[in-house]
């Protein structure tokens, strides 16, 4: 059987780079981020787009530089449509979900509100782990 590939939200990065997730999620996330983290190109947009101090922007940088950040493909795009049309959630989560869907990945979010509804997804909140 497959090992399960997963797409971290924003929430998680922001957490984990925070040192905010229970050690019990910690060490699950641990494991995702060794083997090079899948992000939404919302995320990278999300991340970069705070106003902060320059230290924190470069640790943000960095690991985005070290993610593979999946970018809008045909595919994503009209996945995010249905999404929202069907479940009237907000673009960005749209885009992370139908990314999920699209590349056949878990997402990773503390927000499982934002995705419960949604049809085929996959969400796992590391911080009830």
């Amino acid at each position: 059987m497959e090992q399960p590939q997963y797409l971290i939200d924003t929430n998680v990065v922001i957490d984990y780079l925070g040192n905010k997730i229970p050690s019990s999620g910690l060490d699950f996330i641990n494991i995702v981020i060794d083997a090079v983290p899948n992000i939404s190109v919302i995320t990278k947009i999300e991340l970069l787009g705070f106003n902060t101090l320059e230290h924190h922007y470069k640790i943000l940088s960095d690991f985005i530089n070290d993610a593979t950040v999946l970018d809008l493909t045909i595919n994503v795009v009209e996945a995010s449509i249905s999404i929202r049309k069907k479940y009237k959630t907000k673009l960005p989560d749209a885009i992370i979900a139908a990314t999920a869907l699209v590349y056949d990945l878990v997402l990773i979010s503390r927000n499982i509100s934002d995705f419960k509804n949604i049809v085929g997804l996959q969400v796992i909140d590391p911080h009830s782990l």
